[in-house]
């Protein structure tokens, strides 16, 4: 289904994790992998990123393993240019949710990727982690991306 960019609610998702090394750029790369239609444009930022780093190697490795690539990745923090009226922001924990409130004032439309797609709960941070932890939050986030993705085709399909 293609969406169109002036008619949808949002025209940019944003995808927050701690460093933006494992578990937003993993869900940016799903959410594109799985919606190629539609022309939403989807980013992922960190919290705390004092300075720009590649994805984590376990994060690719565990990627390359579905077919999935994060070509050129630097870390990038979030930025009030970030952030307008119709971008969605979709964190990894109610923690990350807090405290973008606290930091940016002017975003509207937070919330955790778990409450986003009718869950509660926290996306736990595989860093520091086993492949097998990484490859855990890689099937979680999938199913996250995926209810995100209906979520989203739903509520443009209520506007048109």
């Amino acid at each position: 289904m293609e969406v169109d960019n002036d008619m949808s609610k949002y025209k940019k998702l944003i995808f927050v994790c701690t460093g933006n090394t494992c578990r937003s750029p993993m869900a940016e790369v799903i959410f594109r992998n799985l919606d190629q239609e539609s022309d939403i444009l989807v980013l992922s930022r960190g919290l705390v990123v004092l300075f720009g780093e590649p994805v984590n190697p376990k994060t690719e490795v565990v990627l390359n393993k579905h077919d999935l690539e994060i070509k050129n990745h630097i870390s990038e923090g979030l930025k009030d240019s970030d952030i307008d009226d119709r971008t969605l922001i979709l964190t990894m924990t109610n923690a990350h949710k807090i405290r973008l409130l606290e930091t940016y004032p002017n975003a509207k439309n937070v919330y955790t990727i778990k409450e986003y797609a009718g869950e509660s709960g926290d996306v736990v941070d595989p860093y520091g982690g086993t492949l097998v932890d990484y490859e855990e939050c890689y099937i979680e986030l999938a199913r996250l991306v995926k209810k995100t993705i209906y979520k989203l085709n739903e509520e443009y399909e209520r506007e048109i």
